[in-house]
This record gives C-alpha cells, sequence and structure tokens, in this order.
C-alpha cells in the first residue's frame, strides 16, 4: 500500500523536517506541499490524497478552518506548536497530534496507525474472495466463511453451503483475509469469530463444528470473542 500524502506549513524548516522523514518510509509518497491552507485547498481538488500533515497556525486560514470546510477530508495529522489546538484537533477527527520539534520515532508511530486504519478500511470495502477450487475461480463472500482447516498443501473452506478445497497455504490465506473477522485458532485452523456462539473447554462451537484453540491462542481468541459479545459461555467448562 502507498500512502499518497501532502505537507501543508507555512515553516520552511518544519516542511523540510517532514520531507526528510516522509523519505524514509516506504509506504509514504508525496504527491505535494504548500505552505498554507489556500493553496492546500486548491491541490485537493486536482490531487488524490490519503493524507495531510497539517499545520494550525497559518496565514489566512488556519488549518483546522480548513477541515471544517472539508466535506470528505484524507486522514490528517495535525502538526503543529501549539498543543491547546489538541482538544479542537480530535473534535474534527483527526488521526493524530504531533507537536513540534517532532521526533522521527513519534513521527513513525503516528504513520503506521494511518497504515493500519487505512488497511482496515481497505479491506472492510472488499467483501469477497475468490479462490480456485474444482478447477474453477469461485468468489466466496466473508460472511459465509465459518472456519477454514488445513490439509498438508490443502486448505478446507468450510461455508454455510459448502466445502472447498484450495491448493494454497494456511498463512497466505489468512493474509488475503480481514483479521478483524477472521483469527488462527490453531495452527491448523482459522475461523470467523462472528459465526462463534459458544466456547466449550477448549473448542469453539460453531454449528455443528467444534474447532479447538490451542493453548498458545487461547487467551488473545477468547478476549477477541467475549470482547464482542459474540459467544454464550458454558460456566461449566469455561
Amino acid at each position: 500500500m502507498k500512502i499518497k500524502c501532502i505537507i501543508t506549513d507555512d515553516e520552511p524548516m518544519a516542511r523540510k523536517g517532514l520531507r526528510g522523514y516522509i523519505e524514509k518510509i516506504d509506504f509514504l509518497t508525496l504527491v505535494g506541499e504548500c505552505e498554507d491552507a489556500i493553496k492546500l485547498n486548491t491541490i485537493l481538488k486536482n490531487v488524490q490524497v490519503d493524507l495531510l500533515f497539517l499545520d494550525i497556525e497559518m496565514p489566512e486560514i488556519t488549518g483546522l478552518e480548513l477541515l471544517s470546510n472539508l466535506k470528505n477530508p484524507p486522514k490528517v495529522i495535525i502538526v503543529s506548536a501549539y498543543e491547546q489546538y489538541a482538544l479542537k484537533g480530535y473534535e474534527f477527527d483527526v488521526t493524530d497530534y504531533l507537536l513540534k520539534p517532532v521526533s522521527f520515532d513519534r513521527f513513525l508511530k503516528s504513520v503506521n496507525k494511518v497504515h493500519d486504519l487505512l488497511q482496515k478500511e481497505q479491506r472492510n470495502e472488499i467483501d469477497y474472495i475468490f479462490v480456485k477450487s474444482d478447477k474453477q475461480l469461485k468468489k466466496i463472500q466473508f460472511k459465509d466463511i465459518l472456519f477454514i482447516e488445513s490439509m498438508e498443501n490443502y486448505v478446507i473452506i468450510q461455508t454455510v453451503s459448502s466445502k472447498e478445497m484450495v491448493y494454497t497455504t494456511l498463512k497466505q490465506i489468512y493474509e488475503s483475509l480481514p483479521q478483524d473477522i477472521f483469527q488462527q485458532t490453531h495452527r491448523s485452523y482459522i475461523v470467523n469469530i462472528e459465526k462463534v456462539t459458544a466456547i466449550d473447554g477448549n473448542q469453539l462451537t460453531i454449528p455443528p463444528y467444534k474447532i479447538p484453540v490451542a493453548r498458545n491462542f487461547r487467551d488473545n481468541i477468547f478476549n477477541l470473542i467475549l470482547n464482542n459479545r459474540l459467544i454464550t459461555r458454558n460456566p461449566d467448562r469455561f
């Protein structure tokens, strides 16, 4: 994923510093740089942008005033010397607020957060996967998948209405699934946690199936399920 970004700051040294940081991050691409919000407004009408590095105190119009006039702004990281604007910035749903001078460590943490958010949004836009099964490319909706089981060089995708055998590894198919919905529970299993109806000892119930949960996955899986209120517990077993 390449994240297209723009720097807007009336301080040349601040722009230079951010530019240098951006050049070090392989998933960031600088597509614009300007010294005030008016020029940024013009750029946004002509260039597709994923992320803004936006100062607040600028001539003519502030960064926050510009945000208040944008209908569908990209992700925004405020970069300012004034911490008193932080709360106001978050009212505009900015992703992060960096105080000048910005360290590279803090910058990296911020852009990683943007990367994760955009990646999650991208996955959520796609609600299916194509797999090759029985010499055909088949479209399978994520919501129809119950679980996936590894069998040597193949995986079995169990859906609500079919069982598809696909020549791939569990790791490869896991990387193509939205991981806020699908979780690995065992070296041989991935489950759709939205389909889990109960925890029974070290097994998950996805009617009519029982899926094992390995010890090293147990705490993470059970916390995810319980926090999402997806299951009913068996008090005698858990």
